[in-house]
């Protein structure tokens, strides 16, 4: 079964056509948590881009994103200056975190998503564990999809080891950065 306008229907997951979707920044949240004190710092990225592209498989698809480190916002400017500074993003010189998946797997209902993700020049592997919303149209006809990813990450794998020692050898900020994306994208003519 084909749609001549936009490509061929998958058969894992029903209406979900082959082509290329890119992502909806306004009805996007790509965002992180982590530990400061004795409570948890939310955050989120501005400025983002990027494409899922369908293939006739699932398991054959692929996605990239790149994110603008310098909009990073915690609803603190000072914070913000310092995430954008040396001591943890270096925004200047490194002003990209790139994410390009490497495989997509079914577990259950839902998929992992595998893919090297850089920030300040260093690469690494992680897992995305994906929940797939559905597929829709949008208000101008457009086919749209849906989902929610999350991975847990150490910063200090990334180069991102900046902290304050605290008394009774504790540390200010956590390494462990939970990731969360609610993402939807729209396929393009």
């Amino acid at each position: 079964m084909s749609d001549t306008t936009t490509g061929t229907v998958t058969s894992s997951i029903p209406g979900l056509v082959s082509g290329t979707y890119a992502l909806d920044t306004a009805h996007s949240e790509v965002g992180f948590t982590v530990r400061h004190l004795m409570t948890k710092v939310r955050g989120t990225f501005q400025e983002f881009s990027g494409e899922i592209v369908v293939k006739d498989t699932i398991e054959e698809s692929t996605t990239s994103v790149e994110i603008e480190l310098a909009s990073v916002h915690t609803r603190s400017e000072q914070r913000d200056g310092h995430l954008r500074s040396g001591d943890f993003f270096d925004a200047e010189n490194s002003p990209k975190m790139t994410f390009v998946s490497t495989a997509i797997k079914p577990e259950g209902d839902d998929y992992i998503l595998a893919g090297e993700l850089t920030i300040k020049d260093v690469t690494k592997p992680i897992e995305l564990a994906v929940e797939f919303l559905g597929v829709d149209q949008n208000a101008y006809g457009q086919t749209i999809i849906g989902f929610e990813a999350s991975a847990q990450i150490s910063r200090k794998e990334w180069g991102i080891d900046f902290n304050v020692p605290l008394e009774g050898g504790k540390l200010l900020i956590g390494d462990k950065v939970d990731i969360h994306l609610d993402v939807q994208a729209a396929l393009q003519a």
